[in-house]
């Protein structure tokens, strides 16, 4: 669990740090965890819900491993890692999720859990076409839109 709440504080800390926050204080622990920014919004506070660092991570370093040593000849090896690090986010975040969490109520439930449906869901838009190599990004976001747009018209016959 150690492990888990480093990476949802670490990713506090860099979101405040991209928004052009300070990092105050940074405490983390088996039982939780705690930073305090100066500048927060809510990118800030709902970040570690979607944003996925581990895997971030593990894309970083098999980034470097293939520029240094050439591992872009395994990609086993990163689709094994990507997916232990993106299911240790998933099942984990559900699991602080279940609790009661302070960054969720601070932001309001309704708008959180929309917020972290919608970028749980952009992080997959975007990765599983960049992972795969079989459809473009661009193909998938006009998939997207079209089906987005049937959805809306369907409900504007209900309505």
């Amino acid at each position: 669990m150690w492990l888990y709440v480093f990476g949802h504080e670490l990713t506090h800390a860099l979101a405040a740090w991209l928004c052009g926050g300070r990092v105050k204080r940074f405490k983390v622990s088996a039982r939780g965890g705690h930073v305090v920014v100066s500048k927060s919004n809510w990118w800030v506070t709902l970040g570690p819900y979607f944003v996925p660092i581990y895997v971030v991570l593990v894309l970083v370093v098999f980034g470097l491993g293939h520029l240094l040593w050439g591992w872009g000849r395994h990609p086993e090896w990163l689709h094994l890692f990507l997916g232990a690090a993106y299911a240790f986010h998933v099942t984990l975040t559900w699991q602080v999720l279940r609790t009661r969490q302070t960054d969720i109520t601070s932001q309001g439930w309704f708008f959180a859990a929309v917020i972290i449906f919608l970028g749980n869901a952009v992080v997959l838009m975007v990765g599983l076409p960049l992972l795969t190599g079989k459809v473009s990004l661009g193909t998938v976001i006009a998939w997207w839109l079209q089906d987005t747009a049937h959805v809306v018209q369907w409900l504007s016959q209900w309505v």
